[in-house]
């Protein structure tokens, strides 16, 4: 008989821990009510920023059931397409969590002035958005509109550097071979003889011009022609002691009267000269 009573109170303790463990996993399950407004939203998961500003993970459903109260006292309750969840929305979601600790939402309700509050806002965003989008692509115009000018410009300074480097080259090329605009020293004694010769004459003038080849650019052979001139009227009017009212303006001549064959170096040579004439001025000779 004892035993049996201990047997008893073992299936009693056994029954008493069962309806425990039933208890908890009921309590686990109960469902879950959660308010807030709509952060975003993606398919079937929509992400609600809670009134303690935690974000929650709903899921949405088949079977959940998407109502807008309505009413003074939000008594009645109008069934609504799950499209009307969107950003902004401030609703109140009711479920159970999942493993994945996201809400299950059986319901999700909301006011009929928290919907137009939030289609205002989707509304803005969109406008929002398009303006956002046409001042990209007008951005993207002119960062293309940019670049093409920078690669004009980068262009056009590459043919200029190269045009620069040819006028140095062909400045060099001058200087070495043409540039030359002192006179050569064995020149010095017939210039002064002609001096001396010039003096007796009642009257004279000296007429001193420069000539120069065409290898370079022209506006560079007329100064070499100009310098030349002026070299060999320093000459007679320093050392040969020709008054400047005897001398008439150095002559510059540039490329102009070419003696010699410009295409090759004898005839390059022949054109880079002065040419030095003494003249008689009838008027101040007195000659009729």
């Amino acid at each position: 008989m004892a035993h049996f009573n201990s047997l008893r109170r073992i299936n009693v303790v056994a029954v008493s821990l069962m309806g425990f463990a039933l208890l908890t996993t009921v309590s686990a399950a109960q469902s879950v009510k959660v308010q807030g407004v709509i952060k975003g939203r993606n398919g079937e998961m929509m992400v609600l920023k809670a009134e303690d500003s935690t974000d929650v993970n709903v899921l949405l459903t088949d079977s959940t059931q998407v109502g807008q109260v309505q009413g003074m006292f939000q008594a009645r309750r109008k069934q609504m397409s799950m499209a009307a969840l969107i950003p902004g929305l401030k609703v109140k979601a009711e479920g159970t969590y999942n493993d994945q600790k996201q809400l299950v939402a059986t319901s999700v309700s909301f006011k009929g002035n928290d919907l137009q509050d939030a289609e205002k806002i989707e509304a803005g965003l969109h406008e929002t958005k398009v303006q956002v989008q046409q001042n990209e692509e007008e951005l993207e115009k002119q960062n293309a509109a940019l670049k093409a000018q920078n690669e004009a410009l980068q262009q056009q300074q590459a043919k200029l550097t190269e045009h620069e480097a040819k006028i140095a080259a062909n400045r060099a090329a001058v200087e070495a071979a043409s540039g030359k605009t002192k006179v050569d020293p064995k020149y010095t004694p017939q210039l002064l003889a002609l001096a001396d010769k010039a003096k007796p004459i009642n009257g004279y003038m000296i007429e001193v011009k420069g000539f120069a080849s065409t290898v370079g650019s022209t506006e560079l052979n007329q100064q070499l022609s100009e310098d030349r001139a002026d070299a060999v009227t320093n000459i007679l009017v320093q050392q040969g002691h020709i008054p400047l009212t005897r001398m008439l303006a150095p002559g510059a001549m540039g490329e102009t009267h070419q003696v010699g064959d410009d295409k090759t170096e004898k005839g390059q040579a022949e054109n880079r000269r002065v040419v030095v004439r003494v003249l008689q001025n009838k008027a101040i000779a007195g000659i009729p």
